[in-house]
């Protein structure tokens, strides 16, 4: 018999970590966002990790500044980007408040209300790609800026919050390069996922973009 996943909030410590530690250990909680319509359910099967200025790839490498301020604390805070003009996406600071480093959450399964995810993701084929990549997750669940800074380990009324759920056996959970990182920061095996979860998205190394001329 399968145990119902734990629906127990996940504290502030949990997140007042390493990155590297918490990244693999989101694997398999829950995210539950609560929208005017109805609350969405998502269990987490990929992310990866941004370390701050020790980290090339992170939005925090060259310091603080008023897009990336959230990542610098306190842990448990959800910071969103905005990226290509069209996409959000969707991160969860973590380690000790004041030094800046997030987990990217990449991909997921929707295990309620896939029906309210269905309505704002209508390219998808199936419900398996409703929130396979990081810009689809976060259109999946109505994410954007406005959520950013957002406490998503409060009890009470929040539109965003993380649930203990089923953490992934750790037989399970694999990690490679990150997706579409340039440079230094591309070397970095930081991107952590639950082996052969069809909700996974696929790799792609970075390929710079062609300036117009």
């Amino acid at each position: 018999m399968i145990a119902s996943p734990d629906r127990t909030p996940l504290p502030r410590d949990f997140f007042d970590r390493p990155v590297l530690d918490v990244a693999p250990d989101l694997l398999g909680r829950i995210l539950v966002r609560d929208t005017p319509d109805g609350p969405i359910a998502l269990r987490l099967t990929e992310v990866e990790a941004y370390d701050g200025q020790n980290d090339p790839g992170s939005h925090a490498y060259r310091g603080r500044t008023p897009r990336n301020d959230v990542m610098f604390g306190p842990p448990g805070h959800v910071y969103v980007y905005f990226t290509y003009g069209m996409w959000f996406c969707m991160n969860l600071v973590c380690g000790p408040e004041g030094r800046a480093s997030a987990v990217l959450l990449r991909a997921g399964e929707i295990i309620e209300g896939a029906e309210l995810a269905r309505t704002r993701r209508l390219s998808a084929r199936n419900d398996k790609e409703l929130a396979k990549g990081p810009a689809r997750l976060a259109t999946a669940l109505d994410v954007d800026r406005a959520l950013n800074g957002t406490d998503a380990c409060t009890a009470g009324d929040t539109p965003l919050r993380l649930l203990a759920g089923s953490p992934a056996p750790r037989d399970q959970v694999r990690n490679g390069p990150r997706t579409g990182v340039s440079g230094e920061g591309g070397v970095h095996p930081w991107r952590y996922w639950v082996a052969d979860d069809p909700t996974v998205s696929p790799y792609r190394a970075h390929v710079p973009r062609r300036r117009r001329s």
